[in-house]
């Protein structure tokens, strides 16, 4: 177990340092470092999808660097896989993919790691994460149990999911367990993939698809700071749709759940003019409009400033008020 002053890593690539920072590898770990720790509690992945308002965060970060993965076991059509909070998500996938598991090849290249990916409900290209998880296994930070939620009791929704409550951020993520499919089980029906594939359609075919689609369309957390999509695609009703699609009839959307409709942010924001603009030391990426960067040394103000005025601009011309998926401290 590690304790100390220490930066607190963000794809954003901001200065932000933690009074107090803990690693634990185990449960019995975390529970001995509750018990002396300052709060209040931060428990961090990988850092690409936060934004730090302020330099410090006065209380004490955590983060799992669990890496184990293990089969637990095998039915005749799927394999129950237990992998730690602290694994790296690609690499979970791309060990799922060797393995000839199916069902997480299309969240290929997401940055982060696993703990984060289940609080998240991340997903891309049709899938979500919630479709392969069976269990999660969590720590009640205020009394020390272990309790493991069901994927039902996870509450999944769109990027969200009952962990992202601020009544229930009390509990830390150990481990997730995912079920994957043994035999052949595809989800090709994001179109940018139907034409990237050709031939036969193989488990590293699709990863392979999935990872060059990404890179074409999204800066490289190494060399750009960023969190990814910075915005969450709205969902609106049906009346609200239809009025935007007689002003808009090349509004892209797709269907959500209880007959409502999920409307692209990026390309509302496109719209707007904002593509490739920036404000400051902050801008919005010229490949895709739903990613704010950091363009080098910008302040969180900075790029708070510019998520104000691209939400602002989107309500003003669509009527549609656009809701961060970056989670933002402090």
């Amino acid at each position: 177990m590690i304790q100390k002053n220490h930066k607190i890593y963000n794809t954003f690539g901001l200065k932000a340092v933690a009074a107090d920072y803990v690693e634990y590898r185990s449960p019995s770990e975390l529970k001995k470092a509750l018990a002396c720790a300052a709060r209040p509690f931060l428990h961090v992945g990988g850092g690409s999808n936060l934004l730090f308002a302020k330099p410090l965060f006065e209380g004490t970060v955590f983060h799992n660097s669990d890496i184990d993965v293990k089969e637990l076991e095998y039915t005749d059509d799927s394999v129950l896989i237990r992998a730690g909070g602290g694994v790296v998500w690609d690499s979970f996938v791309g060990f799922c993919v060797d393995m000839g598991y199916y069902g997480a090849e299309n969240l290929s290249l997401i940055p982060g790691e696993v703990g984060a990916a289940a609080v998240q409900n991340i997903g891309a290209y049709g899938v979500e994460v919630k479709d392969i998880i069976e269990s999660v296994e969590c720590m009640d930070t205020d009394t020390g149990k272990i309790r493991v939620f069901s994927n039902a009791e996870c509450g999944y929704g769109y990027r969200t999911s009952i962990f992202k409550k601020p009544e229930n951020k009390k509990y830390f993520v150990l481990s997730v367990n995912f079920r994957l499919s043994t035999v052949e089980k595809f989800n090709l029906s994001y179109g940018a993939l139907g034409t990237r594939l050709k031939g036969d359609v193989t488990l590293d075919a699709v990863r392979e698809a999935v990872i060059c689609t990404r890179r074409e369309k999204l800066p490289d957390p190494e060399k750009t700071g960023s969190a990814g999509s910075f915005f969450m695609n709205p969902v609106v009703s049906e009346a609200v749709f239809s009025s935007l699609l007689e002003k808009y009839p090349d509004m892209p959307h797709y269907a959500a759940p209880e007959g409502q409709v999920k409307l692209s942010a990026g390309w509302m924001i496109d719209q707007c003019g904002w593509k490739g603009k920036s404000m400051g030391r902050a801008g919005v990426y010229g490949k895709q409009a739903l990613v704010l960067v950091n363009l080098g040394g910008a302040t969180a103000s900075e790029i708070l400033t510019l998520a104000r005025a691209v939400v602002e601009s989107v309500k003003e011309k669509f009527g549609v008020e656009l809701k961060p998926e970056a989670q933002i401290i402090n």
